[in-house]
């Protein structure tokens, strides 16, 4: 009776655990679908010719406002102003990591990103931008000690293989710095994946002030960039300042809280694997916006893709749950055990004190 309870105590945790890992899994996806909507915008929202003032636009304003909400935040939760003040800003080594991560996920994945939408389909710079998911999962072996096997590849694979089929066609123009900047702008943020999994986060420290570090961070290292390159701003009318507000709140704040969040939480590589949401997004956009079609052969593509997300040789999000779950369940045993020696030898002990007291 007893054991069958605690069975299905540990089976109701365990559902418990996957369904919140899941739920958190929907929610990091909301990120890269947020993006795949990046290549319409640029295309057909933005003054053509600059690239990098749309990176910076879409970082700066962002990373500051979220300086200033993780700060109330902070503050609101420890109840004064001094230690909530200093966790609102990096201190110590995370002024460098700080800089660091926010120029590989920000401040050159921005400009590699609108260069590419410019100079490429949206489908295009999309599937290349796949690519990351791959380079997240050969990181992962050197960086994060992750072992890497030919399942997770294989999936990887197939979802650059699907989004292929999604988004590229033979009248698919193939710009050479197009492709090149599409490519290292997915290696860059790969590598800022990567390392924000294995920094983690300080303590006390929300998703909201982190992502504000890096935005900031990226957004800093593009000002100088952008006016030496492109020089002053570009005429920005009514439809371009709606594109930059999409870009910069949606696009920005809030999908990377999101994705630093899941990025905390989750297992890299199950965050990687949510890539091709992106492009899959973009060529939903351009069929519900622009009018286009989708063949039968791409919708194969479509289907290939989203298998490879869900897959479970590629993300498998309950996978670190699962296995804390695992280590707790033997902490617990081994703790069970240490306990019924514990009162083994205590009635040893009561006994042979008895007998003895008997033989008085």
């Amino acid at each position: 009776m007893n054991t069958t309870m605690l069975r299905r105590g540990h089976g109701e945790r365990r559902t418990a655990a996957l369904t919140a890992v899941a739920a958190l899994t929907a929610v990091t996806a909301l990120a890269p679908m947020v993006w795949g909507t990046t290549y319409f915008v640029t295309t057909e929202m933005l003054p053509v010719g600059h690239p990098l003032f749309a990176g910076l636009a879409r970082a700066l304003p962002a990373g500051l406002a979220a300086v200033v909400i993780g700060a109330l935040l902070s503050r609101t939760r420890a109840g004064r102003t001094g230690p909530a003040a200093r966790r609102a800003l990096p201190h110590g080594a995370w002024w460098w990591k700080s800089a660091v991560l926010g120029i590989l996920n920000i401040g050159l994945f921005f400009p590699m990103l609108f260069i590419s939408a410019e100079r490429l389909p949206g489908g295009v710079a999309a599937t290349l931008g796949a690519v990351g998911s791959l380079a997240v999962a050969l990181l992962a072996v050197p960086v994060l000690r992750e072992r890497l096997t030919v399942r997770r590849v294989a999936w990887g694979v197939a979802g650059v293989a699907g989004v292929g089929l999604v988004v590229l066609g033979p009248g698919a123009r193939l710009d050479a710095g197009g492709v090149l900047a599409g490519l290292a702008g997915a290696v860059s943020m790969a590598l800022g994946v990567t390392l924000t999994k294995r920094w983690g986060r300080p303590d006390g420290v929300g998703p909201v002030s982190a992502a504000g570090w890096q935005l900031t961070a990226g957004g800093l290292f593009l000002v100088p960039v952008t006016f030496l390159a492109e020089g002053a701003p570009p005429a920005i009318d009514g439809r371009a300042t709606l594109g930059y507000l999409w870009l910069g709140l949606v696009g920005g704040l809030i999908a990377y809280v999101l994705w630093f969040r899941g990025i905390g939480r989750l297992p890299v590589t199950s965050v990687a694997f949510l890539a091709p949401l992106s492009p899959l997004v973009a060529a939903a956009v351009g069929v519900g916006l622009l009018g286009e079609e989708l063949s039968g052969l791409q919708v194969a593509g479509f289907a290939l893709a989203l298998a490879a997300v869900r897959s479970p040789g590629s993300s498998r999000p309950g996978g670190s749950r699962r296995l804390g779950w695992l280590r707790g369940r033997r902490r617990r045993r081994q703790a069970s055990s240490r306990w019924r020696s514990c009162d083994e030898d205590r009635g040893l002990r009561g006994n042979r004190h008895g007998r003895q007291s008997r033989g008085r």
